[in-house]
């Protein structure tokens, strides 16, 4: 079965189920194994500039031929009998407008399957729509009870713990409010947070409500960015009025994080985000974030 996945949560699915995808999205890089397939997409957007000046790049891609491409002579070479896209965001991944279209300027018929998830749950079950797509339905079922397994532990181990009053940041100018699966995310580590509750979309927030909401934890994972370039484009929000006073920043609980791999990426590893968020809300119980690799966190002074 040729299988093209266009999202790299999807990639990340179908690797995990056992399946390995014939082509991908110029995004999709894990497993590393990912890099090696040909890509079918690409970006009409910089994406090495800061955030603000990403966003303004979206806002005029937007506005004429749309942010991505389908390489469509690439994607009829490649034969596909499934083509895997999503429905949740127009702008962190290539949308399944974009490639129902793409879809028909190709002499195959392959079945376009798009994941549109905004909760964990939701996730959890785009996992064994991938696995039931692919043939591979046993190993589906089977990754998904070892994934609630692994967040029923961290919940269970997180519950005696006080709240943290947590806000994580899935964009640094404007400063945008993570929604979606990020919520429960935090609560399963320990957290509370105020400012959106599961399946909530990720919204645009004034910073002095922000402020308002004295977060005791603050994660910036802006999407799309790796730690390197989080941690590079984080003066966007540490130079703003009122930063040195939040209770986060006080207390050194100010992190950067990769959003690209973990944070918005919703396939198997949103568990190694839960279990990351659980190191920077409660260090004395899980410990410190580790700083030397890409799968957490790393703290802001």
């Amino acid at each position: 079965m040729n299988v093209v996945s266009l999202l790299p949560s999807a990639t990340e699915m179908v690797y995990t189920v056992g399946a390995e995808p014939v082509g991908v999205s110029h995004e999709c890089d894990h497993p590393p194994d990912a890099r090696r397939k040909p890509s079918v997409t690409s970006t009409r957007v910089d994406t090495e500039g800061t955030s603000a000046e990403i966003n303004e790049g979206v806002a005029e891609e937007s506005d004429g031929d749309g942010i991505y491409s389908v390489d469509t002579g690439t994607l009829d070479e490649l034969d596909p009998d499934v083509v895997l896209t999503q429905e949740v965001c127009d702008v962190c991944a290539v949308g399944n407008r974009t490639v129902s279209e793409a879809v028909e300027d190709i002499d195959a018929s392959p079945r376009v399957v798009s994941l549109h998830s905004h909760t964990v749950d939701g996730v959890l079950d785009d996992i064994r729509t991938v696995g039931e797509a692919v043939g591979r339905e046993e190993e589906a079922q089977e990754a998904v009870a070892n994934l609630r397994e692994r967040l029923d532990r961290l919940r269970e181990r997180a519950e005696p713990l006080p709240d943290e009053r947590t806000v994580v940041l899935d964009w640094l100018e404007p400063p945008m409010v993570a929604g979606h699966w990020v919520p429960e995310l935090v609560e399963t580590a320990g957290g509370d947070y105020p400012l959106a509750s599961p399946g909530d979309v990720s919204t645009v927030r004034d910073w002095d409500e922000i402020i308002d909401t004295a977060p005791e934890t603050l994660v910036a994972a802006p999407c799309g960015f790796d730690l390197a370039q989080t941690v590079e484009n984080f003066d966007e929000i540490a130079e703003r009025d009122g930063w040195r006073e939040i209770p986060a920043v006080e207390r050194g609980r100010g992190y950067a994080a990769d959003g690209n791999a973990y944070f918005n990426r919703p396939g198997p590893r949103l568990v190694d985000t839960a279990e990351v968020l659980a190191c920077c809300l409660h260090p004395d119980e899980f410990g410190s974030p580790p700083a030397d690799t890409a799968a957490a966190p790393v703290r802001i002074r």
